[in-house]
């Protein structure tokens, strides 16, 4: 990493982080570590298998007849003690924390269980019925806004529960004088930042006083403490939210657990005990927030040169089944920033918010940049393309110009410090960029497909709380009153002993808060760096705070350790001002250093700081006239440059803006469409920087996931609804064998408008290093339309073109999945050592069919032809019971049946058909099949493969059975004969 300028104080350096002593020890205090009451119950959550049904009805008698069942819980339970959850926007909609007559998400709650345990909860989900009407999805962003569409939320009347539009400059006069009009259309997909630490939740109700407390890992947390409090019903000094010291990684995912805070609350008064609740990592994938899939066409008034004139931006944004706060936030956190780090005075935008068949969505690392960053920095590349020039010097034409700075976007935003070009240069002339230049060339002459990725991006932090108001039109927003600022809160406290502790309103997720704030404060007071403690815990019921307090939008180094140096610098004057009088000098003179308060002039007359720190303590009355205590120190700041939005929308949506500077060189295997990063540059510009290791942390774990969004993870739902990336071997990430080390490189302008000059860093490559990597990708293909993620088999669809149909195709398609269902085929035999009519009967028998079915508890004959089962199934990590129908037809005695049935169970649903066909064989009997099936839910998630092979094996060993049941074997001597029966044979 290179750093323009050395750091002469503790502030900058590198200090060995306070956190990992524990952290690497394993002694850290996550949620689940926390104590609990004795009597504290554990809550599980039954899930919709379907995206969209009514629920027709609930029946959990069996669940409540286990003993150390305490509670089932449903949605009308739920909302007879709440309100239905705020929602940003004027829409005549609702939204509750869980279900209410309909489902609209696969994973979406349906009911809850209090258990005396986890397990014991889990298992009383498996005998909840529920009955489901199935209903029409819409999944397409850009189908929901079709007149024809389903609507998830009849009361709405359409699916679009937002839509403004935007004019600043003159946009219309821009594009008629243009003379180049140039476009991209993109679909940025869905994807997550996926912790390694769950969610999770402790609550307890107090009935005497109609209060809540409420531990949550929650990351903010203060600006949702607002929404549960009111869906509780109760002020909110009868919500008290704590937080536990460690948290296991966020990304922003974590605002997302409100709504489980919500659930356990109400969950713990109905059952009359405190209430546990860890999200298992199946139930993360499915159920918590992902960032939003975004549709946008992105068009530029060009001229010859390459200078872009105006912008237009068209933007459908897909929210999921329910608008939840702070939630059209990812649309509108980056409103000041459309025009990126380019002086583009012309701009138009509009904004339409889309609910679709998904999950809902939430804060995701680098919120709403990697949305708009992909398409502009895309559409700068095709400029360069179409109009024959050099894409370096169109980023270079367009960038802020030097000078520059505070520099006034078209739409508001005020960015500032910086010097883009500078950086810019440098970063080429440092990472080395005319050596890639040559490499590619050395490549390409090779045959190899080699390509060079540019991108140029503003990264924002310290988010104006004003910017979500956009979302409002100028007369809403007049009624509703105005919002913005970044509130701050620190407190930097004194014991008698002259101890100093510190207190921020902002819980850490890997940012370093004790060891960065104990350097800010130790340099202000002159204390050695382990002279200072920090606490971070947060409770609402203790701790000041408020609701724009927390960690989100990379605000810790610039706002919180600003506010915490400006706590300090009130306690050392009023430190300075009782040394003085004790040394008998001038305020002004009085330095700090070493743990000792000294006349600037005679270093010899001084003073122990732990003396005058306690004075206040142990001889109040000695203070100096006018001079308060240094017991303790609050300071709450927010700074004046956030205003609220203006009467023509103008926004500056974020107090800090650093600048990035990317460049790649790709190198894409022709054979298999692997994609190796042969080289990243990254240059930052994040204003002063307080601990360059930690900022190099920072960069490497957002390019870590830049490089997963890039080409691995996507949330990918099916046509039907049915989720189709449940586990990790279907939801791919990078592991460091994928990851390469990137050349990381700084340019520093401290910002004006901070305490300590820095800006945020933690955000910027998941803003840049996706379409960095599109755009090297792009380079070496020579394609133009590219989207993430970049897998093996989307760049062979780049390299070779889509895949031609067979030459062979099926003589039969498969029946189509219902809705919510994946589909599986297959069909194979089996030998048995018995007659067909000694086969046929053993059919159509109770009891043999409960012999011979994998996991069956009982079978019921309700006719001649219609069976009952309970069945326990499991499917790689999911394991559950099912009621199972089925029944017979199409019978021609003894030589073919088809069985047609259906299962439901609290991990999900299926449906199929199978014809059996029994030949005779020399005296045994050939067992055929072939069978279709549906599977949906939460079974449904489980990765492709392990769902086909395990389908095979299921069925395989039900035929097996069978022939073990008559007495038979496979019929052939063979392991290989014998491995083909087990699987089923061919499918």
């Amino acid at each position: 990493m290179s750093v323009n300028q050395e750091s002469t104080g503790l502030v900058g350096r590198s200090m060995p982080r306070v956190e990992d002593a524990a952290l690497l020890t394993g002694r850290g205090r996550y949620i689940d570590d926390l104590p609990t009451r004795r009597d504290t119950a554990h809550l599980a959550i039954l899930r919709s298998p379907h995206a969209h049904a009514e629920i027709r009805s609930i029946n959990a008698s069996k669940a409540l007849a286990l003993d150390g069942v305490h509670a089932v819980i449903t949605g009308d339970d739920v909302a007879s003690l709440t309100r239905s959850l705020t929602v940003g926007v004027k829409a005549n909609v609702e939204c509750w924390p869980m279900a209410r007559e309909r489902v609209r998400y696969v994973g979406e709650p349906v009911a809850l269980v209090v258990a005396e345990t986890r397990y014991l909860a889990e298992d009383a989900l498996d005998l909840i019925e529920v009955d489901y009407g199935v209903l029409p999805v819409v999944m397409d962003p850009k189908a929901a806004l079709q007149d024809e569409a389903p609507l998830l939320h009849p009361s709405l009347g359409s699916n679009c529960i937002s839509e403004r539009s935007f004019r600043y400059g003159d946009p219309e006069k821009a594009f008629s004088e243009a003379r180049h009009r140039i476009a991209v259309e993109i679909s940025y997909p869905r994807n997550s930042c996926t912790p390694i630490e769950t969610y999770g939740v402790i609550a307890e109700y107090d009935p005497g006083e109609d209060a809540y407390d409420v531990t949550a890992n929650f990351q903010g947390p203060f600006s949702i403490h607002a929404v549960v409090a009111l869906a509780l019903k109760v002020p909110g000094n009868r919500m008290r939210l704590r937080t536990p010291p460690d948290s296991g990684g966020s990304f922003g995912v974590k605002q997302g657990v409100f709504v489980y805070a919500i659930l356990a609350a109400v969950a713990a008064r109905i059952s009359g005990r405190p209430v546990k609740w860890i999200e298992d990592r199946l139930e993360h994938l499915m159920a918590s927030v992902s960032a939003t899939n975004r549709v946008t066409r992105l068009e530029a008034a060009v001229e010859p040169d390459g200078r872009v004139t105006a912008l237009s931006w068209d933007q459908i944004e897909d929210c999921g089944a329910h608008l939840r706060a702070p939630e059209p936030a990812t649309l509108y956190r980056m409103h000041g920033n459309m025009t990126g780090a380019y002086a583009i005075s012309n701009l138009a935008i509009r904004n339409r918010v889309v609910l679709t068949n998904k999950t809902p969505t939430g804060l995701n690392r680098g919120f709403g940049g990697p949305q708009i960053y992909y398409p502009l920095e895309r559409l700068m590349h095709r400029i360069a393309d179409e109009l024959g020039l050099d894409r370096l010097e169109v980023i270079r034409r367009n960038l802020v110009p030097s000078g520059a700075f505070p520099y006034r976007t078209a739409s508001g935003a005020l960015l500032d410090s910086g010097d883009y070009v500078a950086a810019f240069e440098a970063a080429l002339k440092d990472g080395g960029f005319d050596d890639l230049v040559e490499r590619r060339k050395r490549a390409r002459e090779a045959g190899k497909l080699y390509g060079i990725g540019l991108a140029a991006a503003v990264e924002p932090s310290v988010s104006n709380m004003g910017y979500i108001t956009t979302v409002l039109t100028p007369q809403e927003r007049a009624k509703a009153g105005p919002k913005n600022g970044a509130q701050a809160v620190a407190t930097i406290g004194i014991d008698p002993l002259g101890a100093v502790t510190v207190k921020v309103a902002s819980v850490p997720q890997g940012q370093g808060h004790r060891t960065v704030l104990a350097q800010v404060v130790a340099d202000r007071l002159g204390l050695p760096f382990e002279a200072v403690r920090v606490n971070t815990e947060l409770d609402t019921g203790r701790d000041a705070w408020s609701i724009a307090s927390g960690n989100y939008s990379s605000r810790f180094a610039a706002a919180v350790a600003g506010t915490a140096r400006l706590a300090a610098d009130r306690i050392r004057e009023r430190l300075a001002a009782i040394a003085a009088s004790q040394l008998n000098v001038e305020a002004a003179q009085v330095e700090f250093a070493g743990g000792r308060i000294f006349d600037r002039n005679n270093p010899d007359n001084s003073v122990s700081f732990n003396r005058v720190a306690a004075s206040s303590h142990w001889a109040p009355g000695t203070l100096p006239d006018g001079i308060g205590h240094t017991i303790r120190e609050t300071v709450f700041w927010t700074p004046e440059q956030l205003e609220a939005p203006t009467p023509v929308d103008g926004i500056n949506s974020s107090l800090c803006h650093g600048f990035i500077f990317d460049f790649c060189g790709i190198e894409i295997d022709p054979a298999t469409g692997a994609v190796r990063i042969d080289k990243y540059v990254t240059m930052h510009d994040c204003g002063r920087i307080l601990h360059s290791g930690m900022v190099e942390g920072q960069v490497r774990g957002a390019f870590a996931q830049a490089v997963g969004a890039a080409l691995f993870e996507e949330y990918a739902y099916g046509e039907d609804g049915s989720f189709l990336s449940g586990t990790l071997a279907d939801y791919l990430m990078p592991t460091v064998m994928e990851t390469p080390e990137p050349v990381i490189l700084h340019y520093e302008s401290p910002s004006p408008f901070t305490p300590l000059g820095a800006k945020g860093v933690g955000e910027g490559n998941c803003m840049s290093t996706p379409v960095c990597i599109a755009n090297a990708i792009a380079d070496a293909t020579g394609a133009s339309d590219i989207t993430l993620p970049l897998s093996p088999g989307r760049i062979a669809d780049l390299i070779f073109g889509e895949e031609k149909p067979s030459s062979n195709p099926q003589a039969r398609k498969p029946a189509k999945a219902r809705p919510g269902e994946r589909q599986l085929t297959g069909e194979g035999s089996a030998t048995v050592a018995a007659s067909r009519e000694a086969v046929w009967k053993m059919l159509l028998d109770p009891a043999t069919l409960e012999a011979i079915i994998p996991g069956a508890h009982g079978v019921e004959k309700v006719s001649a032809t219609h069976f009952r089962a309970d069945v326990t199934l499991g499917v790689g990590p999911v394991k559950g019971r099912y009621r199972a129908e089925i029944k017979l037809s199409d019978m021609v005695e003894p030589e073919a049946v088809t069985l047609s049935g259906s299962t439901q169970g609290a991990l999900g649903f299926g449906s199929g058909v199978g014809r059996i066909t029994l030949t005779d064989a020399d005296g045994k009997t050939v067992v055929g099949y072939r069978y279709e099936a549906g599977i949906g839910g939460k079974v449904a998630s489980v990765g492709g493969r392990l769902l086909d092979g395990a389908a095979r094996v299921v069925i395989g060993q039900f035929f097996q059975a069978l022939a073990r049941h008559a007495g038979g074997g496979s019929g052939g001597g063979g392991i290989l004969a014998r491995l083909k029966a087990l699987l089923g044979g061919r499918s």
